[in-house]
């Protein structure tokens, strides 16, 4: 795959988006597991306080805003502000894995993932939606993690994330988990990253 700025790398890059309920981590985590070696998650830098149980450089890697700000256009494949916080990928991980042939998957938010199609349009772009908006907002409720204003501000969100699924490459609808994980892990497959 082409990559602007670093020539060609043999590896596979798939990006991943999708609202916040749409259950794309959980898809992702399932696949990944179905796939073993073959495919890896890169773990995004963010400056959003860690949530219970998550863990630094294994969920993400926390930082504060003026460090992200500083390290953002030098360290960064991708980055860009989501419900009044900063997410980004780190690029030099990417790159290693990509460079050495491997599979590497992002779960970025629909900003990000532009920046990504800029400069790697041969990446694999895949969009997880919820079967309809009502179950969108149900999950995110159900979570039980967020207080109302900031739910209704991540529905917002998602309607304007649901407008630009149209040039992802796939969408899956996570309405039935297996059948959504044997999509997904099929399409992975045959992009390559996977026997």
């Amino acid at each position: 795959m082409y990559v602007e700025g670093r020539g060609y790398l043999p590896g596979k890059l798939v990006v991943v988006s999708g609202p916040s309920g749409s259950g794309k981590s959980t898809l992702i985590r399932l696949a990944l597991e179905r796939l073993g070696s073959a495919a890896r998650l890169s773990v995004s830098a963010t400056t959003r306080p860690p949530r219970e149980g998550e863990r630094d450089g294994v969920d993400y890697f926390f930082t504060d805003k003026a460090d992200f700000i500083a390290r953002s256009d030098r360290d960064y494949l991708e980055w860009a502000e989501y419900n009044g916080h900063y997410y980004g990928t780190p690029a030099a991980p990417v790159y290693d894995v990509l460079a050495l042939g491997g599979c590497v998957l992002l779960e970025i938010e629909v900003q990000g993932a532009l920046q990504i199609r800029r400069v790697a349009p041969e990446a694999l772009f895949v969009f997880v939606k919820a079967p309809d908006f009502a179950e969108l907002a149900r999950r995110l409720r159900a979570r039980g993690t967020e207080p109302d204003p900031v739910v209704l501000r991540r529905l917002r969100i998602a309607r304007e994330e649901l407008a630009e699924a149209h040039w992802y490459d796939a969408q899956i609808i996570n309405d039935d988990l297996d059948s959504s994980v044997e999509e997904f892990t099929a399409l992975l497959k045959s992009y390559g990253c996977g026997g």
